[in-house]
């Protein structure tokens, strides 16, 4: 009898439940903002190098990582180990790279350097204070064994990236 009873009185009241559903957003803006400050420019001391050293004649690119909340990023740097636009070329060229730090705005950064990871062409650095540091990068690119850069223009790409902790 309870069974009948509450079987009806749930099909009478079922109609009249309703349910609704609440949408929740939000944006995340990064607190780590990357510039390139410098673009760099390869100088060609000899035939078969390229350099951005300065005693090379070249310009080493300069990228500024702005961090507004530390111990929450990651900079990550990777040099390059080929070109992107260059004349055809015939023989392997031979890439070196070194990630620096040119500069920083607060003193507890100073262990940035020494604590830096380095793999390949990559070089990671914690950003654990809040603030702007400076990077600066060295590439070279020495051609073949005694054979000569054709002439052309010729670009590599550094990529700069903010990793999340």
């Amino acid at each position: 009898m309870y069974r009948l009873a509450f079987t009806a009185l749930a099909v009478f009241i079922a109609p009249a439940m309703a349910s609704e559903e609440a949408v929740i957003t939000g944006n995340v803006e990064s607190k780590c903002v990357i510039n390139t400050d410098v673009n760099g420019v390869y100088g060609n001391p000899t035939a078969g190098k390229l350099s951005t050293l300065a005693s090379d004649g070249g310009v080493m690119p300069i990228i500024r990582y702005d961090v507004a909340l530390g111990d929450s990023y990651t900079a990550r740097i990777t040099a390059p180990n080929s070109f992107s636009t260059s004349p055809t070329l015939t023989d392997a060229v031979n890439w070196t790279a070194e990630v620096e730090v040119s500069e920083v705005s607060d003193a507890a950064m100073s262990d940035y350097e020494t604590d830096k990871v380095e793999y390949e062409y990559t070089t990671e650095f914690d950003m654990h204070t809040a603030g702007t540091t400076w990077f600066k990068i060295t590439s070279k690119a020495e051609y073949g064994y005694g054979k000569t850069y054709p002439a052309g223009q010729y670009r590599a790409i550094v990529l700069a990236e903010c990793i999340a902790n």
